[in-house]
């Protein structure tokens, strides 16, 4: 049943948009193959047709955004997805029953931990955590992994360090907050959370060497193309967000408390930038309080518009729906707690 499901979604992606109707539903690779290209007419039509009414430095400045996220994050999701492939390939589950403990309550702090050892960006971190998801982990393991892994590895914490050296309780702040952060948030999905509003992704398990390899191909080319819809969207709405908001806005509410440490995590929603450069970012904001720029550092890898575009495409709309807003409260209201004490 699972082997034919597959054999129709390959032949779907074959068809073009016309012949959907005829075949059943579209796949989301297909889906996500489509939006990409009409996503590129798009940026061509608007820089040849749109920039002479807007102004050519606002579409400049725009398609700059645009691409610079797609190449900063794309190297990354394509590392998430060829380890979350072999993952499904080539481990065996009984090596998650024992690398985690048996209960799903101990099983989250573990997974956090394991987010130190991984050095990879938010955009890899999604497709990584549905691979563990379809080798049986706990989903709240799973999901305190994806939140963990891009804002406490070893990469971004030494990035860190670098864009603050005089300030190396932001390095401690920063772990300690994202870590807390994703424990949180993977318990409380294992309170709370229902199994009708997460998508789990599941995957056929193929017997012998060769068969491996087809289901890490097959796995590699499903997970690229549903995902690099996805990134799309969600960079253009980064780009679109940062062109829009005027700097002197921003600016403008520096020195009020509670307001710039709102402001900042909004815009680490908004301005999308790959966990291994925002502190970078964060460090060119003296005007901000440190517990403002921790809440920066904290909410960006966790919670951005791509993200919020790879997480319903993985998981659907229903999960991100609930899991993105606890993600926010929980950043922010740990951001503001632990920035007090730097």
């Amino acid at each position: 049943m699972i082997e034919g499901v597959g054999l129709q979604e390959a032949e779907d992606d074959l068809l073009p948009p016309a012949e959907w109707g005829r075949r059943g539903p579209a796949s989301s690779g297909t889906r996500a193959a489509w939006t990409f290209g009409l996503l590129a007419v798009a940026l061509v039509a608007g820089r040849i047709w749109v920039a002479p009414r807007v102004g050519a430095a606002a579409v400049d400045a725009w398609t700059t955004i645009f691409v610079a996220v797609c190449v900063q994050a794309f190297p990354f999701l394509v590392f998430g997805v060829a380890l979350s492939a072999a993952i499904t390939a080539f481990v065996p589950p009984a090596v998650w029953r024992r690398v985690l403990p048996r209960n799903a309550g101990a099983a989250v702090p573990v997974a956090g931990a394991m987010g130190a050892v991984l050095p990879g960006c938010e955009c890899a971190s999604v497709p990584v955590a549905g691979g563990l998801m379809s080798r049986g982990v706990a989903p709240a393991a799973a999901l305190t992994f994806l939140l963990a892994a891009p804002a406490i590895n070893p990469v971004v914490l030494v990035a860190t360090a670098v864009a603050f050296p005089a300030n190396p309780e932001m390095v401690v702040g920063r772990f300690a907050a994202s870590l807390l952060v994703a424990v949180l948030a993977g318990w409380t999905w294992l309170l709370v959370g229902k199994g009708e509003w997460l998508r789990s992704p599941s995957r056929p398990q193929a017997a012998g060497a060769a068969g491996r390899v087809e289901q890490f191909r097959q796995a590699m080319r499903h997970d690229i193309m549903h995902a690099g819809g996805f990134l799309v969207i969600g960079a253009a709405a980064a780009a679109t967000i940062n062109v829009v908001v005027p700097a002197d806005r921003v600016t403008a509410v520096a020195g009020i408390p509670v307001a710039s440490v709102l402001l900042l995590a909004l815009l680490a929603v908004l301005m999308s930038i790959c966990s291994e450069a925002d502190a970078f970012v964060a460090a060119s904001l003296p005007q901000f309080s440190t517990t403002a720029r921790l809440a920066f550092l904290v909410v960006g890898p966790m919670v951005d518009l791509k993200l919020i575009a790879l997480q319903s495409g993985f998981f659907g709309r229903r999960f991100a729906a609930r899991f993105i807003p606890l993600t926010f409260v929980l950043a922010v209201a740990v951001s503001a707690l632990l920035g007090g004490m730097l």
